[in-house]
This record gives structure tokens, sequence and C-alpha cells, in this order.
């Protein structure tokens, strides 16, 4: 399809009717239609598998699903049904339904490094409670969060140290600093500066490639040496890397650990799970000062329970993980010898594990352009491939990730066109897609 003739009239409108309701017009930031070219954010109507169709009619390829959550693809059969059982035998009680510890075995043999779990519905409730668990049984105030990682709560202690800080009091921005992922040296030398105030160390335990040898391991004894709790944020590892995360796949074990996203499948289901003796301080049997760890009232919903089972069990038994990294070096190759081949290789760069693929558009001077991340996504959405990343779900096909390949390809040409005339803005149209954390609409 020609970008000129690519409109989308019905997701234009249906912005239009998002924005007077809704602030940002989406409720996920990332989900926002200035993440794409202007006037081209489809609306979805509906997905089955790897593809999506929007309210105009078109079907996608889609990736990176759900912010990562849907690495299934959409209504999977196994996690449907799952859920359907559960769906006319009631959703939420005044007492444990017995699906809880049902729910909690199951994860707990899945990741065996941890010896107790707590659901919620969101991955910054996880990671809060963390924080606030490490605050209460270390007696410190302050969070040292990896510097390196882009989000990890929409709480206070982090969202104030990015550009969306309004609303947040100075001396809550103050409470939490920041480490250099690989980076033992710094990272020691920041808990020496602070020394017995740092309640806790968190991070993703990996991004776009394994961690430095001996670095997580590092961490561990740096931890340990002063006193501080360990916490892996598994909300993008957490099954993607394997079953039992990215701890379970390097063999470091932290205090805590949260995940979400893969968990569900796109139901709505997060862990906090860790070492017995801290998690205990949130519980009935420790007769210390009592923490409020995780109470939510529909953390513990059924069907999102079932669901969490379904995708744990789907993993194991169909060893998706290893499916997702062989489908992602696919398209990862694929990406790349169109990019090279149209002469761009150096400015379309694929990034990231195998299973969390990320692109990078850069300029003539080798810099991150949005200008150009505008091109590149609007001669995607022209031919029916919907990716703000590359991350695959076990969904896909050999035929969709060769249709992709070839939809690159074209955008790749007209990216060539575009580095050659040092301007991609004819080719582009609008104003450029934005950063999600910026100060300023």
């Amino acid at each position: 399809m020609d970008t000129e003739e690519f409109l989308l009239p019905r997701s234009r409108t249906a912005n239009e009717r998002l924005h007077a309701l809704i602030p940002g017009g989406a409720h996920t930031y990332a989900k926002g239609d200035d993440q794409y070219p202007e006037h081209l954010a489809p609306v979805i109507s509906h997905g089955r598998g790897a593809h999506v169709w929007d309210v105009d009619g078109n079907r996608y390829i889609e990736y990176g699903s759900g912010l990562r959550s849907v690495s299934l693809g959409h209504a999977h059969p196994r996690v449907v049904e799952a859920v359907r059982r559960e769906l006319d035998r009631g959703s939420n009680f005044v007492r444990p339904s017995i699906l809880e510890v049902e729910a909690a075995e199951r994860f707990l043999a899945t990741v065996p490094t941890a010896e107790m779990v707590k659901f919620a519905k969101n991955g910054s409730d996880a990671t809060t409670a963390a924080v606030r668990l490490a605050r209460a049984v270390t007696g410190r105030p302050r969070v040292a969060v990896c510097g390196d990682h882009p989000f990890f709560s929409v709480d206070d202690w982090f969202i104030g140290t990015t550009p969306m800080s309004a609303g947040i009091p100075a001396a809550t921005e103050e409470l939490t600093v920041a480490f250099p992922y690989g980076d033992l040296a710094a990272t020691e030398e920041l808990l020496s500066r602070y020394e017995d105030e740092v309640a806790c160390l968190i991070l993703e335990p990996a991004t776009h490639s394994d961690p430095p040898p001996g670095y997580l391991a590092g961490l561990r004894q740096l931890a340990d040496r002063h006193g501080c709790v360990l916490i892996f944020d598994e909300m993008i590892t957490g099954f993607r890397w394997s079953e039992a995360g990215a701890q379970g796949l390097y063999g470091v074990v932290p205090d805590l650990s949260t995940f979400g996203k893969a968990l569900g499948n796109g139901f709505a289901v997060s862990a906090l799970a860790g070492r017995r003796e801290l998690m205990e301080r949130g519980g009935l049997r420790d007769s210390r000062d009592r923490v409020f760890l995780l109470s939510t009232t529909h953390g513990a919903e059924t069907h999102s329970l079932a669901a969490a089972m379904a995708v744990q069990t789907t993993y194991a038994e169909e060893g998706i993980s290893a499916q997702l990294h062989a489908l992602g070096e696919r398209l990862a190759a694929g990406v790349r010898e169109v990019a090279a081949a149209m002469g761009v290789g150096d400015h379309i760069v694929v990034r990231g594990r195998a299973s969390n693929l990320v692109f990078a558009t850069l300029d003539e001077t080798g810099q991150p352009s949005q200008r150009y991340r505008t091109l590149f996504l609007r001669h995607l959405l022209a031919g029916g491939v919907l990716a703000p990343s590359f991350v695959v779900s076990s969904a896909l096909s050999d035929a969709d990730i060769a249709h992709t390949v070839d939809v690159v390809a074209q955008a790749c040409a007209v990216y060539r066109k575009a580095l050659d005339a040092g301007d991609p803005t004819p080719w582009s149209a609008g104003r450029p897609v934005k950063p999600v954390f910026r100060r300023l609409a």
C-alpha cells in the first residue's frame, strides 16, 4: 500500500474520542498516539494470534503485543479455556479461593529460586511493595535504581527520577539514587557514599544483551556486603529469558523479584516473589513490626490466576522460551540482511536478546532520530506491520516473518533516499513521534 493512500479515518475519529475522555488518549503512555506518525495511530478492534485488526478494517502483523505481555499470541486457546472455566464460578470472594494456593504452587515450581509469592494486578504495585519491604527490613530510606533501565514503577520513588516528575515532592526524589548497569566499581562507590542508607538495589537483570561475566554475582556480593536487598525486576525477562526468569538462566538468586507482562498473556496479573525470611514480614507469622506488603482487592481474581497457570503450563510443555528465541533470531537475521542490502545497515539497527528485540533508527551522523523513526514506522504501518519494537510472540508464522522482512526492505529503500537527501521530512509527513518521558506535551 502506498503511504500516501494509507489513511485511517475511523481510527482518527476514535483517537479524538479517546482524547476527549481519557488524559493522553490511552490508559498507558506507551500506547499513546504520540508514539506513532501523525494521524496514523491505529485503534484496535480485535486480535487473534499474531494479528490485530483496527477499526478501519486493516489487518496487521503485531509485534510487542500488549507492551510485551501477550507472548503466546492473542486469544490463545489454552489460556482462554482456562479463563472461561472460571468465569461461571465467580471471580472474587471474601476469603481466598483454592485457586490462590494452586497458582502459588505452580508459580514457585516454575521459579524455584523464590520461596513465597504474592499476586497483584500490575507491575508497579509489585515493585513498590518490594521497595517498601526492603526499606522495612533494612531500616534505610534510599532506593538505588539502575539508571540505564527505562521504567520501574508509576509510584513517586521512581517517577520522581524522570522528566515527568511534576507533583512529586523534592524530598521524595532525593531518596532515589542511580547506579550504572554493568559497573560494579561505580555501584560500590555509590553504596560507600551512602553507607548504611541504601535499602535496596533494583534493576532488570538483563536487557539488550547478556550481563557481563560475573556482574550479577558481583552485585549479589555487593548487596550482602553492604547489607542491602537485591531486587530483580523480571517484568520483561520473566519467561522470555527462560521459564524460571533471568535468575534461573544466569543462576544468581535475588532477595526479591517481580514478574508481570508475560505471566498472564494479556490478563492482569503480576507477582512479587522472594525469600521467606523477607516475605513473612508482610504476613501473620512474624513477631516484628508488620509491613503492609501487598493487599489488593482484585489481586487474586480467579480468571487472571487461571490464565497465569495456563501460561506457565504452556511455556513448560511447549518450550515457548526457546520458540521465542528461534523466531526472534529469524526475524533479526532477515531485517539485518535487507537493511544491509539497501545500504542502511548502519542506520536501522536491530538490538536485544532474540526474544526481546528492539530497533534503533539512526540519522546521517549515526545518532538516534525520532524523525527517521517516524519514517520507518509510517512505512511499516502501510505494509501491514504494527511494530513499535520487534518483540515476537510465539504465534508468529514463517509467513508472518517473511512478510515483515519484505515490508522492512521497502521501508529501507525509502530510508536510503532520505539519508541521501539529508532530510526524512518529505517521506515521514507530520510531526515526529515522541519519547514517552518528556516534561511538556
